[in-house]
This record gives C-alpha cells, structure tokens and sequence, in this order.
C-alpha cells in the first residue's frame, strides 16, 4: 500500500529557505542475477528503494532506520549519486541533482559528504592519514597552496581529536574509533552542507561509539550541519535524531518527529521494532 504525501505522513510543510534537500518519488530497481551457482536465471527483478519521498531542513538530523536489507543504504548512496537512480527526483538547494553533469555536478557534490560504516574499508591503507583528509581539497579546490592545504588538514585533524603525528601514520596503525574520527575529519574538509551518515557508529564498541555520536553532535554545532543518518538502532537514533523514517522493504512505513515515532508511533512494524528495545531515552 502506497503511503500519503510527506505533510500527510507527519513531516510539516516547510519554506523553500528551510529546505536543504528534498527526495521526491525515489527508485532503484536491480536485477537478479543468474550464473552457475544460483538457481535464478530468469533475470527477475526486485525493487530496492520503493517511491520514497520526504524533505531534510536545514541544520536537523534526519534518521532513518531499518533492519538490514530494508533498502536504507541503497538510499543514502542514491542521495550523493553514488547509485543512480531508476526514478523520481533528489532536490539539493531547490536544484535536481539528477539532472546535473559535469562541473554543476562537481559544484554540488563538494556541498554533500558520506561518513562510511566501516571506517577502514573506506580508508585507502596505502595513503598517509594526511593525504587521506587532504585529499577532496586536492579535487574540488585546485588554487590551494600545498601551505593552506597542509593547514586546512591539520585544523579538522585536530577538531576531531587527532594530532599533527598522526598525518603521517597509515590506517591500519588506528583504533576503530579513531578510523572513524579520520573519515569524519575527510568528509568535513570542503565545509559541506549535508553529512550523509551511513551507520557511523555500527563497527564500534558502545563506549567508542557514544563518543563518535558526541563528536558528530558538537561538529554539527559548530558547523551548521545537517545530517541524513541511517542506522538499525533505535537507541542510537533516539540520541540524535529530530524527525525519523522507519523504511521496511524499501518504504517508509512510518515518519514523523522523532518524540512521535519513538514514543507515539502509528505503524505496527514500528510498535514491532520498539518493543524489541527495554527503554529508549527522551529526545
């Protein structure tokens, strides 16, 4: 069954100045592959993300939540185009990413950054931790002297913890915790808008990541950021999140503010996830 519009679903209808981005209708559709070892080999297919609309404001954390292989990472890579899209329309700053190529593309793309789940995998292990979070200046802005990139770089290391002696290091020589704090420091170089945060905090300890949610909520402060935050924990969501989407087979099945999803929810598969959960905190 197809869900209402946004308003209708518990978002309020906001001002084109309050909006950031803006997901209208979205779709990606794969195909099941068939070879020598799968029984499929009718080419069937099977749909990812289903119709999926809602609006992120500016300067809230807008969470989505699910169990695994509910479609939320499909979604999040489609935000930045990491995934092309099958249909519908992702509106960043009033503008249809989907219809932009080239240097437009690249203009908007350095205004939006991924912090990945797996803090090593997204790190390159033959690159030093300086060349890592230098590298998106190196791209996106070329008239930089390699002085005000060295400076740039070691200002954000140091916002999130690290030192000047850890740009010389390599990957494999962190902690969990601090791979993270690497990729985080990566995606804040350029000064992005939006942060799309693909389960930040699902490879760490509870300890390592309360502390990565503390550091994400303060950058957020101090830099007027806006988050789209996946995650299938609820009380990690309940920590940060002002509107949530609980998405289900490719569908939000529930979204609203998030003191009404986590406390008043509306759908029976949210009440199912809650109860799975001894006591969520008060947002």
């Amino acid at each position: 069954m197809k869900l209402p519009s946004n308003d209708q679903r518990g978002q309020k209808p906001m001002t084109s100045a309050q909006i950031l981005m803006e997901a209208v209708n979205l779709r990606k559709i794969y195909r099941r592959g068939g070879g020598v070892f799968t029984r499929d080999s009718s080419g069937a297919r099977f749909t990812a993300v289903d119709g999926v609309s809602f609006t992120v404001a500016r300067g809230e954390t807008f969470a989505i939540v699910g169990e695994s292989g509910c479609g939320k990472t499909t979604l999040a890579r489609m935000l930045l185009r990491l995934i092309e899209s099958d249909g519908g329309e992702i509106r960043f700053e009033g503008r249809n990413l989907l219809t932009l190529s080239g240097e437009e593309l690249r203009s908007q793309r350095r205004q939006m950054q991924m912090v990945f789940q797996d803090p090593f995998a997204s790190l390159n292990p033959r690159m030093r931790v300086g060349e890592i979070v230098a590298e998106p200046l190196a791209i996106h802005e070329l008239g930089l002297s390699a002085a005000e990139r060295l400076a740039r770089t070691m200002a954000i290391l140091g916002r999130v913890g690290l030192n000047e002696d850890d740009m010389r290091r390599y990957p494999h020589e962190f902690s969990g915790g601090q791979r993270q704090r690497i990729g985080i420091a990566r995606a804040l170089i350029l000064h992005p808008k939006l942060i799309v945060a693909d389960e930040p905090v699902s490879a760490l300890d509870v300890s390592v990541g309360a502390q990565v949610l503390l550091l994400l909520q303060e950058l957020q402060r101090e830099f007027s950021l806006t988050y789209v935050f996946i995650s299938h924990s609820l009380p990690v969501v309940a920590q940060v999140a002002t509107h949530i989407a609980v998405m289900r087979a490719g569908q939000f099945v529930e979204l609203g503010d998030a003191e009404q999803v986590l406390h008043q929810p509306k759908n029976d598969y949210t009440r199912d996830l809650l109860s799975a959960v001894p006591e969520l905190p008060r947002v």
